[in-house]
């Protein structure tokens, strides 16, 4: 296949999916069929037993030495600190008001791997690239959860609670989830058909729903009155994070599934969770709001764009 044919069915089979089930998310939540009590509801579903499900599902039946490559779930860890840190001294200089700080730094980094990541994924390499960014997600969901936490708490000038954080990350159900697929890997465990078809069902019924949820999930009002926040909050989170981390791959040799693996984790937009953890610990959850929906726009074009310069300049695994 050609860079100009892999670059088109890129475009068609691996982003256009996953585009249409979120602007049909948007769309019936304008037209009624879904609303805010639903989506709510919908999301602790997903999050809860779905995800895990999915994730439990297409890990304990991968080859689990070929899932832990170590060397690029450093890589992960290590570009989110860079972003994190240079976010840090920009909100710093740049943002007076403390309660926009943590809202911008953690949208710039905190991507929406668990939904739109693992779609693109699944879409672009199978249930092999699955299984493989299940893995990277769940590295990346711990680092995640103790920063937001963190700088959420520090800007809102809370006590930050490391007995609190440790027990979020022990009980987190996607967290639990990889560790028991990993578990049955290891250990060649052979479910029980009723249980594995269970479970499959659970599995099949997250990505179309969550997408569904997070086009429902949008919101635009009131885009003014934080435009240049947002505007640079969206280009650290679409542009300059998937930049660090690809660049910190290609300089460790990263190559293939495991460099598009990356690549499509970290050019999904900001988390939606982000905006649920403002809401709880205290901060500007309009500016989240904001934040989530314009880089989930602006993430779509960035990601074709950027797929096509991998295409020309890396060795990256072709959809």
């Amino acid at each position: 296949m050609s860079p100009l044919e892999a670059f088109i069915s890129f475009s068609i089979t691996v982003i256009g999916p996953v585009l249409l089930l979120i602007v049909a998310g948007y769309g019936f939540y304008r037209q009624g069929l879904l609303d805010d009590s639903f989506v709510e509801k919908a999301s602790r579903l997903i999050f809860n037993y779905a995800l895990p499900a999915l994730l439990f599902v297409n890990i304990s039946i991968s080859d689990i030495s070929a899932l832990t490559e170590v060397k690029t779930i450093g890589i992960g860890i290590s570009g989110t600190l860079i972003v994190c840190a240079g976010f840090l001294v920009w909100v710093h200089f740049w943002v007076p008001n403390r309660l926009n700080k943590g809202v911008i730094v953690q949208g710039a980094f905190r991507s929406n791997m668990g939904i739109i990541g693992l779609a693109y994924c699944a879409n672009a390499y199978g249930s092999e690239g699955l299984a493989y960014a299940s893995i990277f997600l769940g590295a990346l969901t711990i680092v995640y959860n103790v920063l937001c936490v963190t700088l959420l708490n520090v800007y809102a000038g809370s006590t930050v609670n490391a007995t609190r954080i440790l027990k979020g990350i022990i009980t987190n159900p996607i967290i639990l989830s990889i560790i028991a697929g990993l578990s049955v890997s290891y250990y060649a465990v052979t479910l029980p058909t009723f249980i594995s078809n269970s479970l499959g069902y659970f599995a099949q019924l997250t990505l179309p729903l969550a997408l569904l949820c997070t086009g429902a999930a949008l919101r635009f009002r009131n885009l003014g009155s934080y435009w240049f926040l947002v505007l640079v909050t969206t280009v650290g989170k679409c542009i300059i994070y998937p930049m660090v981390l690809v660049g910190l791959s290609l300089a460790f040799d990263v190559t293939g599934l495991s460099l598009g693996v990356v690549f499509l984790m970290a050019t999904s937009p900001t988390a939606a969770a982000s905006y649920v953890m403002v809401r709880k610990i205290g901060g500007n959850h309009q500016l989240a709001a904001q934040i989530i929906a314009i880089s989930t726009l602006a993430s779509v074009p960035i990601t074709i764009a950027g797929y096509y310069l991998m295409l020309q300049f890396t060795s990256i695994a072709t959809a």
